[in-house]
C-alpha cells in the first residue's frame, strides 16, 4: 500500500544557489502503475515521482539532483533510469546491482546515467537483517573492477563502525567511495571517536567521498547544531571530496522531515565562504558524478 500524497512543498532558501549547484542525495518513488515496488519494506513508500523531485530543485534553485536506489526497488532501476532520461543531463543515477549483473545492462545504465552502484549494509530499525533489497559490501570485490571500467563509484551506506572495519575492503576496490549520510557517524561519541578520526584519515587519502546529509545522524531537530563540528571537521580533511545531499523526500522522518531551503541556509551559515561552497555544490559533484 503507498501514499496518496506527495511530500510537502519546501522553501527557497536565503541565498542565490551557484549555477550547476548539485543536490547529491534524493529519491524517486512511483508513479505505482509504471513503477510498482519490488520489495515490502518497513516504512510506507511516498509517492514522490521524477515530475514533482524535477519541481523541487527548480522551487529551491537546484541545477542538478542525484537520484539513489531504495530498497523497495531492489536492483531494478528504472524509476531512475525514466527520470535521467527524462532530465536533459541534469539528473545522475546510483543504481544498485549484484554480481549478476550484464555488462550489456550496465552499459545501457550509463548511457541512462547512471554512474555508481549503492551498497547497503545497514539493518532494519529494531532487527538483525539487512533492508529488504539491499546489495551488501559482500558484492563489491567482485563488481568494483566492472564499475572501474566505466568509470563509475561505489556508494555505501552502514554504521560508522561497518565502515571503519571495511576500509580496507574499501581501497583495495580501487575506485572511489561514497559513504552515505556523514559516514554513519555517532554525534554522542564527538569528535574525538577513533571511527570518526578513521574516516577523517581515509578522507585524506582522496579514494574517499563522504556525502554532507544531516538528517539521519541528528536527533537536534531542526538546526543539528551537535553535527556542526563534525561537518566543520569533514570540509577541513578534504574539501575535494565532500558533496551535498537533502535525502529528499525523507523516509520515516514524519514530522521531522527538514525543509530543503534550511538545510540550504545551514549549508551557507557552516560554509561562509563563497568559493568553498562552490566547490562542494558544484564542482565535486562534477567530478564524482561526471556531469
Amino acid at each position: 500500500m503507498t501514499e496518496t500524497t506527495t511530500p510537502r512543498s519546501h522553501r527557497l532558501p536565503g541565498w542565490k544557489l551557484p549555477d550547476g549547484a548539485c543536490d547529491c542525495h534524493a529519491h524517486v518513488f512511483g508513479p505505482y502503475d509504471a513503477f510498482p515496488v519490488s520489495h515490502a519494506m518497513h516504512y510506507v513508500p511516498p509517492l514522490a515521482p521524477a515530475g514533482v523531485h524535477r519541481e523541487v530543485l527548480d522551487d529551491i534553485g537546484l541545477t542538478r539532483g542525484i537520484l539513489v536506489q531504495p530498497g523497495a526497488y531492489g536492483s531494478d532501476p528504472a524509476a531512475i533510469l525514466d527520470a535521467a532520461s527524462r532530465s536533459g543531463g541534469r539528473i545522475r543515477g546510483v543504481a544498485a546491482a549484484d554480481g549478476g549483473v550484464s555488462d550489456a545492462q550496465l552499459d545501457a545504465w550509463h548511457d541512462h546515467g547512471v554512474r555508481g552502484l549503492r551498497f547497503n549494509d545497514m539493518t532494519v530499525p529494531g532487527g538483525t537483517g539487512r533492508f529488504p533489497g539491499a546489495v551488501g559490501t559482500d558484492a563489491l570485490t567482485e563488481l568494483a573492477p566492472r564499475l572501474s571500467a566505466r568509470g563509475w563509484h561505489a556508494e555505501i551506506w552502514a554504521s560508522i563502525d561497518q565502515h571503519v572495519a571495511l576500509l580496507p575492503l574499501y581501497r583495495a576496490a580501487g575506485l572511489p567511495v561514497a559513504l552515505d549520510h556523514m559516514a554513519g557517524l555517532v554525534a554522542a561519541r564527538g569528535l574525538d571517536d577513533p571511527a570518526f578520526k578513521a574516516i577523517l584519515a581515509a578522507l585524506r587519502e582522496g579514494w574517499l567521498w563522504v556525502k554532507l546529509v544531516l538528517c539521519r545522524c541528528s536527533q537536534a531537530f531542526p538546526d543539528y547544531a551537535d553535527l556542526r563540528p563534525f561537518h566543520d571537521a569533514l570540509i577541513d580533511a578534504n574539501p575535494d571530496r565532500v558533496v551535498w545531499g537533502s535525502d529528499w523526500p525523507h523516509l520515516r522522518l514524519a514530522d521531522k522531515a527538514p525543509d530543503i531551503g534550511h538545510l540550504l541556509d545551514l549549508f551557507r551559515d557552516w560554509v561562509p565562504d563563497e568559493a568553498l561552497r562552490q566547490r562542494i555544490l558544484v564542482d565535486n559533484p562534477r567530478i564524482l558524478y561526471g556531469f
